[in-house]
């Protein structure tokens, strides 16, 4: 039996904050996807640091294939410590509300990135560099395993029963909006740079600017109080002392579900933006600012069109409109080497692009789908549970695996192959799956 501490000193404020007026839309979107998009503007600005330069800066004594799978370890390391983070602050959530882990893990991702920036490389500190890079990598990963949930609850319990979807989808337009920004920063940067001067100083400069986006992302979240439903549990004494273990213990179907439905789309998501980089630069041996464009378009369709998905799956439902995307994408997963290696500059813009699209497709019905799983009392550590342990097994390890794939048997067919596997996954978790946007939560 679980109860909620009703003689907490902020108790009276929160039962006057779930009296005020609700959050003007505008700002309940921005609250909820300033964490996402500075996530993704850590791990755009991190991904495209591995492709281009960490292998020159922390792993200078390997060949530059070698060293840019050095590099995506590392990155990879950013998802295995996310559990950890999600059963942190997934507890937190569930027990002291979800505003107060909004704004601690949109401090530390901010701090954790801007450390990187500062870090010496490999000429200067030795084996020391990449073990600190590693560490922050660790640290940044268990404060996102706590944002996404949370970023998603603040807009769904805010918002009307009959826009779940569309409300959930405003955390996941941060992904697009961080990758851009981050594209856009690093792009200016090249072009303002000599080669030399982006190795030696210039790859700080992304890192840096992170700090900014943590400020802004503190003041919107300023503005939007906690949910209702989680101050409608505390004044009804059914907040739970242990989320973590409920979850594991009476939904463990559930945790599955959401899970395998996030495998797939993280998957696509890697190979289009993150590989895309390696591939074009590396293999193609194509001009890095044509990688970096088309990241950028598909960047923008992708925020245009995730609120899109995600309000017609109010309409239709999750599991048709995230169906029909996984299907697509298995189709897309041979399209997109086809239309890479023509080296056209218009076909290899389209292949991010219509990538991006398809992932859209997952992507703006996924948010409300996952914590529909769940029900309020552990829905932020149910919720944080799926979205990091799928993360390892899809997202995590993704470029590593793509790259290695590649290098080990220097056909596409194998990346493809990997792909359409993991959408595979996801393709058995919606289909055994209920339908749930017009379930009540």
């Amino acid at each position: 039996m679980s109860l909620s501490n009703t003689d907490h000193p902020t108790h009276k404020t929160r039962a006057e904050e779930a009296t005020s007026q609700p959050p003007k839309t505008g700002r309940l979107a921005a609250a909820s996807a300033i964490g996402t998009a500075l996530e993704w503007y850590d791990f755009t600005v991190y991904n495209i640091m591995a492709a281009l330069i960490f292998n020159h800066v922390f792993f200078p004594s390997f060949d530059p294939l070698v060293g840019t799978i050095l590099a995506f370890s590392t990155y990879a390391v950013g998802y295995v410590s996310r559990p950890i983070g999600g059963m942190l602050f997934g507890h937190l959530g569930d027990v002291l509300g979800r505003r107060f882990v909004l704004v601690t893990t949109l401090v530390i991702m901010g701090v954790t990135t801007g450390l990187m920036g500062l870090l010496p490389g490999y000429a200067a500190w030795g084996i020391w560099s990449p073990l600190l890079l590693v560490s922050l990598r660790f640290i940044q990963g268990i404060a996102l395993g706590g944002e996404w949930a949370g970023a998603v609850l603040l807009a769904m319990e805010h918002g009307k029963a009959h826009q779940r979807g569309r409300n959930a989808s405003f955390a996941q337009v941060g992904p697009s909006c961080g990758t851009l920004l981050g594209t856009i920063f690093i792009t200016l940067i090249t072009v303002a740079l000599s080669t030399e001067q982006f190795q030696l100083w210039g790859w700080r400069i992304p890192f840096l600017l992170s700090l900014a986006l943590v400020i802004f992302g503190l003041w919107l979240r300023r503005g939007v109080g906690e949910t209702p439903a989680f101050l409608q549990l505390e004044k009804n004494h059914s907040t739970t002392h242990t989320p973590i273990k409920e979850v594991f213990l009476h939904h463990p179907r559930a945790l599955l579900i959401a899970g395998g439905s996030r495998i797939g789309s993280d998957v696509l998501y890697a190979l289009v933006v993150v590989f895309t980089l390696t591939y074009v630069t590396t293999v193609l041996h194509l001009p890095r600012p044509l990688a970096l464009t088309a990241t950028m378009l598909g960047a923008i369709g992708n925020a245009i069109t995730v609120p899109l998905f995600g309000a017609l799956s109010d309409r239709l439902g999750r599991r048709p409109v995230y169906i029909a995307g996984v299907l697509l994408a298995m189709v897309w997963a041979f399209v997109f080497f086809i239309l890479l290696d023509s080296t056209h500059p218009v076909l290899i813009c389209l292949s991010v692009i219509g990538g991006l699209l398809i992932h859209a497709v997952m992507y703006g019905p996924q948010a409300a789908f996952v914590t529909e799983q769940f029900p309020v009392q552990v829905r932020y550590a149910g919720s944080s549970l799926a979205y990091t342990l799928a993360g390892i097994i899809g997202g995590g390890f993704a470029p590593l695996i793509i790259t290695s794939l590649y290098k080990e048997s220097g056909s596409t067919l194998w990346v493809s192959g990997y792909v359409i596997l993991t959408l595979l996954i996801t393709l058995v978790a919606l289909w055994k799956a209920k339908e749930t946007a017009h379930q009540p939560l």
